[in-house]
């Protein structure tokens, strides 16, 4: 079955190992993709690393999770630019709906947006495709599952899509493909974060599956069992099994009678089941730095501040996720807005929520921009979600500007 879908995809099987030359560089390093294919990324912690297993852990996991819910949860926005460059909403536009509210008619935009960059961080590569009126306008956003779709490159470097399914493989038009890639060294095809850090994502599983059986066992280290003589046969048997009947499980405590049994002696915890906590750790901000995921994000609390809080959600926005919302903003320019229209039309993502302090740092800083004239009230209002009022859209300065006419001065006339 392996053979027959590789020979579909171009590539041919020699000594058992798949051989291509745009996918495979070499006999002893087969591309990421064919790996996952066969469901093997080998560490030397001995775990098996793919997407999947990766996101079991709870540290991988939560910092996947946190930049692709949070790239979902920001909306959209299509504005219109006029000839003096200032932009507005333009909800009239075709693609508003689209970006804004649904991709296609079983998908919400949060929900697309999302999947598509959880794709991105653990395949190296998300992918929509467009589909298209007869006029080329775009009428719907559908994802494509990472695995069916691999990137080739032409002579001139340009990015050639293929998908296979199970009437074959075909190659599909560059300008139907929404493509989110992971940053990478040809910056064509996306590199999975996952696989480039698999070694630490491997000890972190196995130090997960560690912790699981000390603890299963009662968060003991092994007992030695020592005997006075040499076993008879089915000896050593019926005394496990009369260990196992009084410590197993939920029995963990009992007595246990054992035959011929000099003396139990506990063994003590090395050097490293005593440094668990701290090489555990260790690990979870090296799984930030892999994913560059401020630390708190992944719920470690130990350097965090009162001080320092405001700040991480800052940096956040500046050293993560901007990269991928300006990823999306680029895929969406190119591949979405007609060339003759992208100078009029633009999207971006609305990032104020993130932006958002306590509710006294923002009436403050709006204060200031109205009197500098920088907002008017109504504009600020419309940031809070309140309606306008009669008279709100005047910039004037409030602490300068009176609504009071003073009265006409008397001019007594010379005696």
């Amino acid at each position: 079955m392996l053979a027959s879908w590789i020979s579909k995809a171009g590539g041919f099987i020699r000594g058992g190992v798949l051989e291509k030359k745009s996918l495979v560089s070499g006999v002893s390093s087969p591309a990421p993709w064919f790996l996952d294919l066969i469901g093997s990324q080998p560490v030397a912690s001995g775990v098996s690393v793919t997407p999947e297993t990766a996101m079991r852990s709870a540290a991988v996991r939560c910092a996947v999770q946190a930049i692709a819910e949070a790239v979902g949860q920001l909306p959209v926005i299509v504005y219109s630019r006029d000839p003096a460059g200032a932009k507005e909403r333009d909800t009239s536009h075709p693609l508003y709906e689209i970006l804004h509210d649904a991709p296609n008619t079983w998908q919400s935009a949060s929900s697309f947006k999302e999947q598509v960059t959880r794709d991105a961080l653990l395949h190296g590569n998300g992918y929509g495709y467009i589909s298209r009126a007869f006029d080329g306008r775009p009428i719907e956003l559908q994802r494509l599952d990472p695995r069916s779709v691999t990137v080739d490159q032409d002579d001139f470097g340009a990015p050639l899509y293929f998908i296979s399914t199970q009437a074959g493989r075909r190659q599909l038009d560059r300008g139907s493909i929404l493509h989110i890639s992971a940053p990478s060294l040809d910056g064509v095809s996306g590199a999975s974060p996952v696989i480039l850090a698999k070694e630490t994502i491997g000890v972190l599983i196995a130090l997960e599956a560690h912790t699981a059986r000390l603890f299963g066992n009662g968060a003991r280290p092994s007992l030695a069992v020592l005997l006075d003589e040499d076993p008879g046969e089915g000896a050593l048997e019926k005394i496990v099994a009369s260990w196992k009947a009084a410590h197993g499980g939920s029995r963990q405590g009992g007595t246990a009678v054992l035959q011929g049994v000099k003396a139990i002696e506990s063994l003590t915890m090395n050097s490293v089941d005593s440094q668990l906590l701290q090489i555990w750790a260790y690990l979870i901000s090296d799984i930030a730095r892999v994913f560059r995921v401020p630390p708190v994000l992944l719920m470690d609390y130990s350097r965090q501040t009162w001080a320092n809080a405001e700040f991480g959600g800052q940096q956040f926005l500046t050293y993560t996720l901007a990269r991928w919302l300006k990823a999306w903003e680029g895929e969406i320019r190119l591949k979405l807005f007609a060339p003759d229209e992208r100078q009029s039309s633009f999207a971006e993502f609305l990032i104020d929520d993130l932006l958002r302090a306590d509710f006294g740092a923002r009436a403050e800083s709006y204060a200031k921009l109205i009197s500098a004239r920088v907002l008017s009230p109504n504009e600020a209002r419309a940031m809070e979600n309140r309606a306008p009022y009669a008279g709100g859209d005047q910039f004037m300065n409030p602490n300068t500007t009176s609504n009071t006419t003073p009265a006409p001065r008397q001019i007594e006339a010379p005696q």
